[in-house]
């Protein structure tokens, strides 16, 4: 049998989004996942500055009896206080708020939100009255319905203010889902996996463009520079992101920490429609991006989807068959060694055999859901 060279345009074009993939792949993932640990927590390291840990809750109260006494039980030698915001619940948060504040009054303070001024994003004014009541100069960030990995994380993410030759302004960190059965948690720690893979590895190479609240930190005078969530302070989601944004647009320095020790974990969405909320307000950020960061990312994306679209047409021409295949192939067996290596590097069990169904289908829904962001922008908070 004669191999021809293959003509069709959509040949070239799925080529060109695997070599786009595969420079992704060999430039940004493979190089950060085999990037050396950071120092262990046990090791000497800067640990002389005073942390505030600023967490905003609304009808949060059991996920707060989980999560402060994990917080109260941090190993940090500098000392810490929690910065506790209830946002205007109606169940016993606050409650259960003032009771922590008084028994622990050195360690826990209380801000208490009535009400949100008309037109401003609740969770970003809520925060900003919280980073005012702060004591400390160093701000570390999570949700009420995230847990610290270890009792390490404060002292981890601390480190990440000086890791680098010149001291950092503000660091990024992951935050994982917890493990459950089903297809929709799998769909959610991959996405999830290579989200993080883009975010963290970007600002490795010094080109930071996002953090997750969950896991985020950052000096007042960093905020005092970006002049808090001004620039979006009407806009519901991108207290993390848009900050990010903010921050390097006003020249402050990025750092990254991403060892499992110093990561959160979250609960994932138990279903499909309260995932896809999910991701169509966290995505919404986006369009506020600095061209640069919104061109990198989206050439992935792009590339990505381009690729699953150039393969569906191939596949109705015969004379395309073989040379499709071997490229399918070995692009999937290339990517899956880098998702793989990705998973380790952050701790983050994956099955192996299911990685290019995931893929696939990871790709398809933010075309889906790019496509229902365009058609309805409309966006609602909890």
């Amino acid at each position: 049998m004669q191999l021809t060279v293959p003509t069709s345009p959509f040949f070239w074009l799925l080529l060109a989004c695997v070599l786009v993939q595969l420079f992704y792949a060999a430039y940004f993932f493979w190089p950060f996942a085999r990037r050396a640990p950071e120092a262990p927590a046990d090791s000497p390291g800067p640990d002389t500055e005073p942390v505030s840990i600023v967490v905003c809750a609304r009808n949060e109260l059991d996920n707060l009896r989980r999560l402060l006494p994990l917080l109260l039980k941090q190993d940090y030698p500098a000392g810490f206080e929690i910065i506790l915001i209830d946002d205007r619940s109606d169940d016993d948060t606050y409650l259960y708020a003032q009771q922590l504040a008084q028994y622990y009054h050195e360690k826990v303070r209380l801000v208490s939100v009535a009400r949100t001024p008309r037109g401003f994003a609740p969770k970003k004014f809520a925060l900003t009255l919280g980073i005012k009541t702060a004591r400390y100069p160093r701000l570390l960030f999570t949700d009420a319905d995230c847990i610290p990995a270890t009792n390490q994380w404060v002292r981890l993410m601390q480190r990440g203010f000086a890791a680098n030759d010149q001291p950092a302004d503000l660091v990024v960190g992951f935050s994982a889902y917890a493990e459950a059965p089903g297809f929709l948690n799998q769909l959610i720690r991959f996405e999830t996996l290579l989200t993080a893979a883009q975010y963290l590895s970007f600002a490795w190479r010094g080109w930071p463009y996002m953090g997750v609240g969950r896991n985020l930190a950052y000096t007042r005078g960093c905020f005092t520079a970006t002049k808090g969530f001004a620039s979006h302070i009407r806009q519901l989601s991108g207290d993390d992101d848009l900050m990010v944004q903010d921050a390097v647009r006003q020249g402050q320095r990025v750092a990254v920490v991403a060892d499992p020790a110093a990561h959160t974990l979250s609960e994932p969405a138990a279903t499909w429609a309260a995932w896809w909320h999910q991701k169509r307000r966290h995505l919404s950020a986006g369009r506020a991006y600095r061209f640069p960061d919104r061109l990198r990312v989206g050439t992935f994306l792009v590339a990505n989807m381009l690729f699953y679209l150039a393969a569906v047409v191939l596949v109705f021409s015969p004379n395309n068959w073989i040379p499709l295949a071997v490229v399918c192939a070995l692009r999937t067996l290339f990517v899956s060694a880098v998702y793989a290596r990705l998973s380790r590097r952050l701790d983050q069990s994956v099955i192996v055999g299911l990685l290019p169904v995931l893929d696939l289908v990871y790709f398809v829904q933010y075309l889906a859901l790019g496509i229902s962001l365009f058609l309805n922008r409309t966006l609602r908070w909890k």
